[in-house]
């Protein structure tokens, strides 16, 4: 992440937060009095909020607060599923995770979504420095989709990572890798629409659970939050 001129700097410290303008979409990013990355010094485990296709921050903004709530530090974080393909995307990721992470402990992930498998390819290829706790999977297309097979060929040009969750055996997705040495849990919906209870499956997936819940809202109702908030502590549902 590209360092701020000394005069934006001192504004930042004063107000205590600054916009960080990523390759992959904006991230707030809030300082401390000297300028400096606000986990400096924070104990707290830190908790990674990834949306899903076509979303942006404000869809895990309910679920970021929950957490913070209890007692968690949130990088809730953004990027344009707009522009670059799910290597791109997570390569942003890993970069402004590691301009982020401080002092945390380890790192918890909870995406939703394509935000899954962002997660997935950042774990597989450019994993935290820090120890990996636990990951918390909303409506995920592990599998890859059918949905996607089909509507790839019209809306690709538009949203590059689509033709990536294809169920074909060459789709990123399919080509990723399980995560190795992490606790991964699955909350999928009963009525989702665009990924299936079987599409959302992962190969060594600790708990898998179904909430009779849709797509798109789905990590704003309580009961999901409570789970993920369950699964970290816990690591089951």
């Amino acid at each position: 992440m590209a360092r701020l001129p000394a005069w934006m700097r001192r504004v930042a410290g004063a107000a205590g937060v600054v916009l960080a303008l990523a390759a992959g979409g904006a991230t707030w990013v809030a300082l401390d009095q000297t300028g400096a990355p606000e986990g400096l010094g924070d104990r707290r485990e830190l908790v990674v909020l990834v949306h899903g296709m076509g979303r942006g921050r404000a869809s895990m903004w309910t679920l970021g607060r929950t957490l913070e709530a209890e007692g968690y530090r949130v990088l809730n974080w953004g990027y344009s599923s707009y522009t670059d393909s799910v290597p791109a995307i997570g390569a942003d990721l890993s970069r402004d995770l590691a301009a982020e992470i401080g002092d945390a402990p380890r790192v918890h992930f909870v995406g939703h979504s394509l935000g899954n498998v962002i997660v997935r390819w950042t774990l597989a290829h450019e994993p935290p420095a820090v120890p990996v706790g636990r990951v918390v999977m909303l409506a995920p297309p592990n599998q890859g989709s059918a949905a996607a097979d089909k509507y790839a060929r019209y809306t690709a040009w538009l949203m590059p990572p689509i033709a990536e969750l294809r169920t074909a055996r060459n789709s990123t997705v399919r080509m990723l890798p399980a995560p190795r040495g992490v606790d991964v849990g699955v909350i999928a919906g009963k009525y989702d629409g665009k990924v299936s209870i079987a599409e959302s499956h992962l190969p060594g997936e600790r708990d898998h659970t179904v909430v009779p819940a849709a797509h798109s809202f789905l990590m704003n109702r309580r009961d999901v939050q409570d789970l993920t908030l369950r699964f970290l502590r816990e690591g089951w549902f």
